[in-house]
């Protein structure tokens, strides 16, 4: 079974988000919108959704990468997140609440052994 397929996203907290994301414009070209930018890679698939990754800033005060006491999380894409779910249980790896699905896909959260949470992305095809 295929597991990790790319890196779906990089997100991080910051003391002042504003300014950061304007610091990442200015300096290293990066197009940022209020939420953070979208990359596409220059190769293209057939499907019907164009693959993308995201880096994203969130407020130092977010709760979102909780558990974690990191300032970061990293999204990985993967190809089929509830076989793969089910293989992580089978695999004593813990999961971090419920998975949850939205218009921009699948998502679950998992830790890895160091306390980092990691977020788990299939993308809707």
């Amino acid at each position: 079974m295929k597991r990790v397929t790319s890196i779906g996203g990089i997100f991080f907290k910051c003391r002042d988000r504003k300014n950061t994301m304007a610091w990442y414009e200015k300096h290293l070209g990066i197009p940022m919108q209020p939420w953070g930018a979208q990359f596409y890679p220059e190769e293209t698939t057939e499907d019907s959704i164009k693959p993308y990754s995201v880096l994203s800033m969130f407020e130092e005060s977010t709760d979102y990468l909780a558990p974690s006491e990191a300032s970061f999380m990293i999204n990985f894409r993967v190809a089929d997140l509830d076989a793969l779910l089910e293989q992580l249980r089978a695999e004593g790896v813990t999961i971090v609440g419920e998975p949850m699905a939205d218009e921009f896909g699948k998502f679950a959260w998992i830790m890895d052994p160091e306390g980092n949470k990691i977020e788990l992305w299939e993308q809707v095809k």
